[in-house]
C-alpha cells in the first residue's frame, strides 16, 4: 500500500523541471533518493509496507517546498472502491465534512517532515448519542443501597466501692430493696393477655361508640334530605297547581287554552253524569238545555279571552322582532370577553323601535301624542313613496281630529292603521336595512309544487310542514289547524303533559351525543299512543299515574332510543335505572318478574306498531327481543 502526498497530475506539471527535481522515497528505518534514470518501481515495497514519496525542488526561490500541498484542495465528495468479495468491488461515495474551525490537537501523531497532523478518531470525533427512551435510567451500583445488619453488644464497665479500712462511704442515700413475689413465665404471659383483653374492650367500646355516632349522623342527614325532598316535591306540586289555576284564569298561550277547554269538557261530563243520575224525563231535558246554554256562554268567554291574548301575543312578537333587529353586533374575544359594536343599520333599527313603541302606547297626554306623531312624520318623510304618503295623511288626520277634541275611543281604529302601516315601513329593507337579515325569504313558487298537500277538511293546499305525520300513517290527513279546531269542538283534550314528556325525552337524548335520529321523528300523537295504549299511563315499576312525574328513558342505555327500547318510569326510578350497568343480573335476581314480562310484551307491541314505519325502518336495525 502506497501513500502519496503529491497527486499524479502534479508530477506531470513538473515534467519540464525534472533536472531540478529530487524525489525522496522514505521506507521504515531508511530513506533514499531516486535518481533521474530510475522510476518508482525501483522502490520495491513488500506487502503491508508503507513508503512515502516526497518531491523536493532545487530552486527554492521559484518553487517553494510546500507549494504543492498549499495549492491542492480535496473535493467535497470522493469515490472509494471497496472490495466486498474476492472478485467483486463496489464504489462508495464519501462526503467530506470540512471543519469550520481548527480542531485542537487532542492525541494522535504528527509527521515531522511534512508537518501533517493525524488525529485520533476516538478523541476528535463527537460520540454517537444514545436514543432517548423517555424514561430516566440510573446505574444500579450507584443508586442501590446495600444494608447489612449485625448484632453487637458493647461492654458497659461498672464499679462498686465498699467501706473498708481507711475508707468511709456514707449510707444516708442507700435504699433497702426486698425481692417481691416470684412469678413464672406462664403467669407473666397470663397477666399480659389480661391486660391486652382490657385494652381491646376499651378500644372496641370506643370504636362502637364512634360507629353508632356515625350511623346516627348518617340517619339524621338521610331523614333531613328526605324531609327536604318531600317539601320540595310538595312545593313543586303546589306551584304546579297554582300555575295551572293562573293559566286557566289568564290564558295566553295555546297550551293554556287547551287546559281551559279540557277543564270545560271535564266539567260538562261531570254535570251530565249528575243530571242523568238525579233527573229524568222533562226535568232532565230542561237541565241539559240549561247546561248547553252555560257551555255556550263559557265558550264565548273563552273566545273573547283568546282574541285578547292573540292581540297581546302579536304585539309582543312584533316588539321581539324589532328588538332583535336593534341588537348590536357581538363577538367573543380570545380572553373570553364579549365585545359589542353598533353599526349605522342597528342604530337606525333602534331609532325605529323607539318610535314604534311610542306610537303604539295608549293613555298618554295629547301634547305628547302630537310630539310622537311629528317625530314619526319627520322620519317617514325621508323617503317618498305611496306608503309614506299614506302614513303622512293618516298622521295629519289624527292631529286634526285631536284638535277637534274627538274622543279617544273613536281614534282607536285610526291609530291601529298608523301602527300597521309604520310596521310595514319598518319591515321594508329599503328603509330599514338591518331587517333584511331576519325576514323570511318566501320560496320560489315553482318549488312549492313538489312540497304541497291538500287538506280534505279545510280544502286548502298547504306546505307539508302544516300536516302532522304519525309514524304508522300511510296517507296525509288533516292539517294542524283543522286538528286543533276538531279537538276544541269535540274531544277537548290537553296535550301539555305529553308535550312535556316529549321535550324531556328529546333533551335527554341530545345529551347522549350519539347521533340518535328516531326520537326527533316521533310526533306527539305517537308518544300519546304509546303512553296511553301500551304503558297504560302509569310507571312500569310503581304504577304511578301522575304524568307530570313520569319520563321515558332508554331500557338499554347502550342502544339508540326507539319505541321498543324505552320504558316509562318516574323521575326517581329513571335516575336509578340509568345507573345500572348490567340489566341481566337485575332481571333475574329479583323475585317479582311481572314488570319484566310486561316490559317485554310492550316492546313487542311497539315493534308491531312502529316497526313497519319507513322512518324507523330507515333509521334503525331490527332489535332482538327475548322473553
Amino acid at each position: 500500500m502506497l501513500l502519496f502526498q503529491v497527486a499524479g497530475h502534479h508530477f506531470l506539471g513538473r515534467a519540464l523541471y525534472q533536472s531540478q527535481m529530487v524525489y525522496l522515497i522514505s521506507k521504515p528505518k531508511r530513506r533514499s533518493v531516486i535518481e533521474d534514470n530510475k522510476t518508482l518501481m525501483w522502490s520495491v515495497a513488500t506487502f503491508h509496507e508503507t513508503i512515502q514519496c516526497e518531491e523536493l525542488h532545487l530552486d527554492l526561490g521559484r518553487f517553494a517546498r510546500k507549494g504543492v500541498q498549499q495549492d491542492y484542495r480535496m473535493p467535497d465528495v470522493i469515490t472509494v472502491r471497496v472490495q466486498t468479495d474476492p472478485d467483486t468491488f463496489q464504489d462508495v461515495a464519501v462526503k467530506i465534512e470540512r471543519p469550520t474551525f481548527r480542531k485542537p490537537f487532542l492525541g494522535g501523531f504528527k509527521n515531522r517532515i511534512t508537518g501533517v497532523e493525524f488525529h485520533n478518531a476516538g478523541s476528535q470525533t463527537i460520540p454517537k448519542k444514545r436514543p432517548e427512551k423517555g424514561t430516566t435510567l440510573f446505574c444500579r451500583e450507584t443508586q442501590t443501597v446495600f444494608q447489612k445488619n449485625k448484632r453487637q453488644q458493647t461492654a458497659n464497665p461498672t464499679s462498686t466501692q465498699m467501706t473498708k479500712v481507711g475508707l468511709y462511704v456514707s449510707s444516708v442515700t442507700d435504699k433497702l430493696i426486698t425481692p417481691g413475689k416470684y412469678f413464672t413465665a406462664e403467669e407473666y404471659h397470663k397477666r399480659r393477655l389480661e391486660a391486652v383483653i382490657v385494652l381491646q374492650k376499651y378500644f372496641r367500646r370506643w370504636h362502637a361508640r364512634k360507629l353508632v355516632q356515625k350511623l346516627k349522623e348518617e340517619k339524621r342527614l338521610r331523614l333531613a334530605w328526605e324531609a327536604q325532598e318531600e317539601l320540595k316535591k310538595k312545593k313543586e306540586k303546589e306551584d304546579k297547581v297554582r300555575r295551572e289555576r293562573e293559566r286557566r284564569l289568564n290564558p295566553k298561550t295555546k297550551e293554556d287554552f287547551e287546559l281551559l277547554y279540557h277543564a270545560l269538557e271535564s266539567w260538562r261530563q261531570e254535570e251530565i253524569e249528575r243530571i242523568n243520575a238525579t233527573l229524568t224525563g222533562a226535568e232532565r231535558k230542561a237541565a241539559l238545555c240549561g247546561l248547553l246554554e252555560e257551555e255556550a256562554q263559557l265558550i264565548a268567554s273563552i273566545g273573547r279571552h283568546k282574541i285578547n291574548a292573540d292581540e297581546e301575543n302579536q304585539h309582543k312578537a312584533v316588539l321581539h322582532f324589532l328588538s332583535k333587529c336593534a341588537q348590536p353586533k357581538r363577538w367573543k374575544a380570545y380572553d373570553g370577553k364579549t365585545t359589542e359594536m353598533d353599526t349605522p343599520y342597528t342604530l337606525r333599527a333602534r331609532e325605529l323601535l323607539e318610535i314604534y313603541r311610542s306610537v303604539s302606547m295608549n293613555d298618554i297626554p295629547q301634547d305628547e301624542r302630537v310630539d310622537v306623531l311629528l317625530t314619526l312624520r319627520c322620519t317617514v318623510e325621508e323617503h317618498a313613496c305611496e306608503l309614506t304618503k299614506e302614513i303622512v295623511e293618516l298622521i295629519d288626520r289624527e292631529v286634526d281630529l285631536m284638535s277637534r277634541e274627538v274622543k279617544e275611543c273613536n281614534l282607536e281604529g285610526l291609530r291601529k292603521r298608523i301602527c300597521t302601516l309604520f310596521l310595514q315601513y319598518i319591515k321594508t329593507p329599503k328603509f330599514n336595512p338591518e331587517v333584511a337579515k331576519i325576514l323570511k325569504v318566501p320560496p320560489h313558487p315553482l318549488k312549492l309544487y313538489k312540497n304541497v298537500n291538500f287538506c280534505h277538511s279545510c280544502e286548502n293546499y298547504l306546505p307539508s310542514t302544516e300536516f302532522p305525520v304519525p309514524a304508522n300513517s300511510r296517507t296525509i290527513g288533516r292539517c294542524h289547524l283543522c286538528c286543533k279546531l276538531d279537538n276544541e269542538a269535540r274531544q277537548r283534550e290537553s296535550f301539555l303533559k305529553y308535550r312535556l314528556i316529549l321535550e324531556n325525552l328529546k333533551k335527554s337524548e341530545a345529551d347522549y351525543q350519539d347521533d340518535t335520529k328516531i326520537v326527533f321523528l316521533v310526533q306527539l300523537q305517537d308518544l300519546r299512543y304509546m303512553i296511553e295504549n301500551i304503558w297504560g299511563c302509569q310507571s312500569a315499576l310503581s304504577a304511578c299515574s301522575d304524568l307530570y312525574d313520569l319520563v321515558m328513558v332508554r331500557w338499554d342505555k347502550q342502544q339508540e332510543w326507539s319505541p321498543w327500547n324505552t320504558v316509562l318510569l318516574t323521575k326517581d326510578e329513571a335516575d336509578a335505572h340509568l345507573k345500572l350497568c348490567n340489566l341481566q343480573e337485575v332481571k333475574f335476581n329479583g323475585l317479582n318478574l311481572f314488570p319484566i314480562l310486561l316490559l317485554h310484551f310492550n316492546r313487542i307491541l311497539c315493534v308491531v306498531m312502529f316497526g313497519q314505519s319507513p322512518y324507523t325502518h330507515a333509521c334503525l336495525s331490527w332489535p332482538t327481543i327475548s322473553v
